[in-house]
């Protein structure tokens, strides 16, 4: 398979790097490098601590530069949902990748097929996910064919996805997950390597009781589901799961081996209306939209990043405020236009030019929306562009 060809960056992004961030253009995204590391740190400590792996999601960066920062600095490997994600981090140079979901069509499967022979030969490992007898099937079909074209005989990791309360993808705990187990067991290109349990929806639950009832009701989902698998003489070597939100609680149960969580390295502003849980590392903000006051009028002013720079699903971005800067709210203004009127009446208003720093609601579909990040250092007052990053997998939802 051949890597996916990277346009050149642009003579003036590429003149961006040591010049200050004032030189950065808007609206444009751009990566915190200190916060991001310490960030980065913060999460290495934590699973060093609990003797927990971590996995982090890639689908929030889209960037195999990103993965490949994590994994020096102790991920396991990388999560990806799409399988043109997976390409691009395999391409990228990322050699331990897992598809947190599932692959039903048979063209993406081939795709699936021939990265896990490439990962093989290269001593790397894919991994799936899967919930239904059919998955299984397809999934062993398209092992099976590469492996008659080509002679190499792959073995793919194959994880029982159980429904813990998403309610979305996912197999009911218990007696028909077992049955999933016993389906992957019958293919020799298959490997049963464990059980996929997110719970995607305590991510986001305000405070840390509701967080702990919710994965309580994880936990024992899990341990039904492992204790039927285990007492028919079949190991599960892994249970993964957890996100930013609940990561805590998964890596204290005792019955979680790895951890997902990817938003802990840029920190959105959905995730940071959390209540922190006292066990949890303080991360902190690495992501923000640049952007500069176009117009004003009476009682707002107009900045240049709309929908268009950030997404909204998780609500509006928050206005980053500097010590001894007043207080402004974002309002929606559009596809290219975002509306801010000041929070306390006394406080003016900025001036046309003025620069601003934006928040976004969800990370995510946010990095989703721009080729690159350009990271910087020193802080966005007085920094420096240090790097431009690329979003390999920008637009990769196949």
């Amino acid at each position: 398979m051949n890597p996916p060809t990277k346009t050149p960056l642009s003579d003036a992004l590429r003149a961006l790097i040591g010049q200050s961030v004032d030189f950065i253009d808007t609206p444009a995204l751009v990566l915190d490098l200190d916060a991001m590391k310490r960030n980065l740190g913060r999460m290495a400590e934590f699973a060093k601590k609990h003797n927990i792996r971590w996995r982090p999601h890639a689908k929030m960066h889209k960037s195999s530069a990103l993965a490949k920062l994590q994994v020096q600095a102790g991920a396991v490997g990388v999560c990806v949902q799409k399988t043109s994600e997976a390409e691009a981090m395999i391409a990228g140079g990322v050699h331990n990748v897992y598809i947190s979901n599932e692959v039903v069509a048979p063209h993406k499967l081939t795709r699936v097929a021939a990265l896990a022979n490439q990962l093989a030969a290269e001593n790397g490992q894919l991994a799936i996910a899967v919930d239904s007898v059919e998955g299984v099937g397809r999934l062993a079909k398209a092992m099976n064919e590469r492996r008659a074209g080509t002679g190499v005989a792959a073995v793919i990791d194959v994880f029982v996805e159980i429904d813990v309360g998403q309610g979305r993808c996912g197999v009911r705990p218990g007696q028909p997950a077992m049955a999933l187990v016993h389906e992957i067991r019958k293919h020799p290109a298959l490997r049963f390597a464990g059980l996929q349990a997110y719970h995607g929806k305590a991510q986001h639950l305000r405070t840390p009781q509701e967080r702990r009832d919710a994965i309580a009701g994880v936990v024992q989902a899990v341990v039904t589901t492992r204790k039927l698998v285990e007492s028919q003489g079949i190991p599960v070597d892994l249970v993964t799961g957890a996100g930013t939100g609940s990561l805590v609680l998964e890596a204290a149960s005792g019955v979680f081996g790895e951890v997902q969580a990817g938003s802990f390295l840029f920190m959105d502003h959905d995730y940071a209306k959390n209540e922190r849980d006292p066990a949890q590392p303080q991360f902190e903000h690495a992501l923000f939209v640049k952007t500069q006051v176009m117009s004003a009028g009476e009682d707002h002013a107009v900045c240049d990043a709309g929908h268009k720079s950030h997404a909204i699903d998780s609500g509006l971005p928050k206005v980053h405020t500097f010590e001894g800067e007043p207080e402004l709210e974002y309002f929606n203004g559009g596809d290219e236009h975002g509306i801010l009127r000041s929070v306390g009446k006394s406080w003016r208003l900025p001036a046309i030019g003025a620069t601003l720093w934006l928040i976004p609601g969800h990370c995510d579909p946010t990095v989703n929306l721009h080729d690159t990040m350009v990271g910087v250092t020193g802080g966005l007052r007085a920094g420096k562009v240090e790097r431009i990053i690329r979003v390999d997998a920008r637009g990769a939802v196949t």
